[in-house]
């Protein structure tokens, strides 16, 4: 497949990402599946991408953990995932994770759009650039906050539970918190808990794509006295009851969405490139042209 094809076509129309199960693009009313399965130079992304059309609208789905769940949290390959949606033209990439609530108001079944994230992660590539490239983008907002509200409005519309903006604490896993790390992250303030926003959400910024999460709280995690400990079961079956509200919400949102990006996300990269151009490997730059290429060209 002509993938510098895709992304002429896909710059003259808007084309939103989806990051999440493996069952989320079976969706009613999405036309035109097709599987794109591409390499970049950072790997294989965690499966092939699904495309579709809902309501007249691109979309592109990836299984985050791969068909069946096959990849674990820390050993996937998000760097091969984001550029992948920038290949296939997403500006736009909507998350969805099962978190554990570390506040007695946010009950499983709950849906929480947090805007603040906390790094635990402590294995995982998290930039586009080195090999050559050095760049800062700003992160002290990490979740798109145009997307977030369409997000929240989206998920009431659908009938969810919904929490507007809480800090989403992201540990390494996979195993689920210590009682004393619980209680420590509680004593923070947080509101969720999980293991794969990051770098998921830096990466979307660097390639200036608007990211944002719909989190589905499946469990208390384990500082909750009375609720039992979190186990797998428990995260399935929230997850199976949750799955039809996040396909009613994912189709209002993309339906939400402006057609024009105005926010931090789409210029993130604006003043965020400080090496100077001629010490940067011309290789670094052809493999990263679909994210810096309209600042800096190959020759």
């Amino acid at each position: 497949m002509n993938f510098d094809l895709i992304r002429e076509v896909s710059m003259a129309e808007k084309i939103v990402g989806v990051i999440g199960g493996s069952g989320l693009y079976e969706m009613e009313g999405l036309e035109g599946i097709q599987s794109v399965s591409l390499k970049t130079p950072f790997g294989d992304p965690s499966d092939s991408f699904i495309t579709g059309h809902l309501d007249g609208l691109k979309i592109v789905f990836l299984p985050r953990h791969g068909k069946g769940h096959r990849i674990a949290p820390s050993f996937l390959n998000y760097r091969a995932n984001i550029y992948g949606m920038k290949k296939l033209g997403a500006d736009w990439i909507i998350g969805v994770n099962a978190v554990g609530s570390m506040k007695e108001s946010i009950h499983p079944g709950h849906m929480v759009i947090p805007d603040q994230l906390i790094d635990r992660t402590v294995a995982r590539p998290s930039t586009f650039f080195s090999e050559g490239i050095v760049g800062h983008v700003s992160f002290a907002d990490p979740f798109c906050p145009v997307l977030g509200q369409v997000l929240y409005e989206a998920g009431k519309e659908a009938g969810a539970t919904v929490q507007k903006n809480g800090t989403y604490l992201c540990m390494e896993g996979p195993q689920f918190s210590t009682r004393a790390e619980s209680n420590l992250y509680r004593s923070w303030g947080v509101d969720i808990i999980g293991m794969t926003n990051l770098p998921e959400a830096k990466l979307a910024r660097e390639a200036e794509i608007c990211y944002a999460t719909i989190a589905f709280a499946t469990d208390y995690d384990c500082w909750h006295h009375e609720a039992a400990d979190v186990s797998i079961g428990d995260v399935l079956r929230i997850l199976a009851q949750s799955a039809k509200t996040a396909k009613a919400t994912i189709r209002r949102a993309v339906q939400m969405l402006p057609d024009q990006r105005t926010c931090v996300c789409s210029r993130a990269l604006e003043h965020a490139l400080i090496t100077d151009r001629t010490l940067i490997p011309e290789k670094t730059i052809k493999h990263l042209e679909p994210i810096i290429g309209k600042y800096i060209r190959s020759d």
